[in-house]
């Protein structure tokens, strides 16, 4: 009863930390506080550089094993392959970037982190948004390292200027969509390690069941049949006529919209679930 006499000044400081910080906040505020997350993130990159290994050492790996191991049996050789394999791993590249975003909420939830931040008058999206903004830093320097090591060992860009900032862009935007996939996962499993093992189960049939690797049309029929709906197929497909030549229109209207589903279906389940663990 005397807490509901108090005057509105007195009545928040008797309110408790978890509660203060769940006020709403103007969309202005909010992305200050979205910036202010995503520095953080970045400063604890910038203090464990070994977090950019994914997005920057393992495609350039991945290169050399597939173009000279593989690429003499695969194509017209290894030339042509390199053309070939080139914008697949790109997007590979922002394929595995991406599991760190579920990864990291994940940790910061067994580490207490989230615990701080709940206790915080910030915006509750804050967190989840300032995330995925740093992972797409991350991502954006991984296809620059890795498009110029494809330049070092022997690709080409038969289009322009216009055309690679279109692939980037896209690549982009598909990273950002599997980051708010591995956002939820990391948000619904507790352990940091089962959050890792299921986010390459649901990757491997997105990446091997396209056409990052191999054309559909080596593939048997009922393999094809996915591999023509993959999404990553798509985004693939559409990076290959944007850098190096090739249909571009319609791969890249179906990716866009694959990208726009996945965003409507699973930015509000992720943030629902924030909700629910916070």
């Amino acid at each position: 009863m005397t807490a509901t006499l108090l005057p509105p000044s007195d009545r928040a400081e008797h309110e408790s930390p978890a509660r203060a910080g769940q006020h709403r906040v103007g969309f202005r505020s909010a992305v200050t506080h979205s910036l202010a997350i995503t520095r953080r993130n970045l400063t604890q990159i910038k203090s464990d550089p070994a977090q950019l290994l994914d997005a920057t050492v393992m495609p350039m790996v991945f290169t050399l094993v597939f173009v000279y191991v593989f690429g003499g049996a695969i194509g017209n050789g290894q030339a042509d392959y390199r053309q070939y394999l080139i914008p697949g791993i790109m997007v590979q590249t922002v394929s595995f970037a991406a599991q760190v975003t579920g990864v990291a909420l994940n940790m910061d939830f067994s580490k207490g982190v989230m615990d701080r931040f709940r206790s915080m008058p910030i915006a509750r999206s804050a967190v989840l948004s300032g995330r995925i903004l740093a992972d797409v830093c991350r991502l954006a320097l991984g296809q620059v390292v890795i498009l110029a090591f494809a330049f070092l060992i022997g690709f080409r860009v038969h289009t322009n200027v216009l055309a690679v900032l279109g692939a980037m862009a896209l690549l982009l935007l598909y990273g950002i969509a599997l980051s708010w996939i591995a956002a939820f996962v990391g948000l619904v499993i507790r352990s940091p390690q089962t959050v890792q093992s299921m986010g390459f189960l649901w990757m491997i049939p997105l990446q091997f069941g396209s056409s990052m690797f191999a054309p559909p049309s080596t593939m048997p029929g009922w393999l094809r049949a996915f591999v023509e709906i993959n999404p990553t197929t798509l985004v693939v497909d559409a990076c290959r006529g944007l850098l190096v030549g090739g249909p571009v229109a319609s791969n890249v209207i179906g990716s866009l919209l694959w990208i726009g589903g996945v965003l409507l279906v699973f930015v509000p389940l992720s943030v629902r679930q924030y909700g629910r663990r916070t």
